[in-house]
């Protein structure tokens, strides 16, 4: 029993680092936008999130209809086309309230993965009242949280793996999942763009904060 455990830990590291450097991929980089400053932004915004979410699912679903061992292959494209859809209405989002401008990795991570773990990205974005305070992470800590979170995913995908061996079944239900996944980023978004945003950190103390 504990070589089996042996031999399970470090095959899950290295999935929770392959994870990890995809996260970190599509966080690094915020992507362009056609939106611009809406006058009713909320609106706007939950619109933009039932597209995305719809389009989530209908991507999940696909990937996760091969069974068998070919349905693990699609694990981690899953996951980068989804954090693609996903970082993308992030970005509208923000655009649609003004502040795709200052949009950073802290705050792509903190819309992303707070639905999913909240204690993991509580550094990075703290929310006091309405407003929220954004910590301006060195690498080394980014990819800390990053890390944290491909351990909480990986965790949670061999869990769901066994509906690669459902075939029709296991589509659906990732359809499902990814939908409401999307969703709470949108929520998160929502909620993180309509109040006042502090930044603070390397490049901006407490006494000289950003603030948008």
């Amino acid at each position: 029993m504990s070589t089996k455990r042996f031999t399970r830990r470090p095959s899950n590291l290295r999935a929770s680092r392959r994870i990890a450097e995809a996260i970190l991929d599509y966080v690094g980089q915020i992507p362009a936008t056609r939106e611009y400053r809406q006058q009713n932004p909320e609106d706007h915004a939950r619109a933009i999130a039932r597209t995305a979410a719809r389009q989530a699912a209908v991507t999940a679903g696909s990937l996760t209809l091969p069974p068998g061992p070919l349905g693990w292959l699609t694990l981690l494209p899953e996951l980068r086309s989804l954090w693609k859809l996903q970082t993308q209405m992030v970005a509208d989002i923000a655009a649609c309230y003004g502040k795709i401008d200052g949009l950073n990795r802290e705050e792509m991570l903190y819309c992303l993965f707070r639905h999913t773990d909240p204690q993991i990205v509580r550094d990075l974005v703290a929310k006091i009242g309405k407003r929220h305070v954004v910590h301006l992470a060195s690498r080394p800590e980014t990819q800390s949280v990053a890390l944290k979170i491909g351990m909480h995913l990986s965790q949670r995908i061999i869990g769901r793996g066994i509906s690669r061996w459902i075939p029709v079944l296991g589509a659906i239900g990732a359809s499902a999942y990814v939908y409401y996944d999307t969703y709470q980023v949108a929520r998160t978004a929502i909620e993180l763009f309509t109040g006042v945003i502090d930044v603070q950190g390397d490049e901006a103390d407490s006494e000289t904060a950003a603030s948008r």
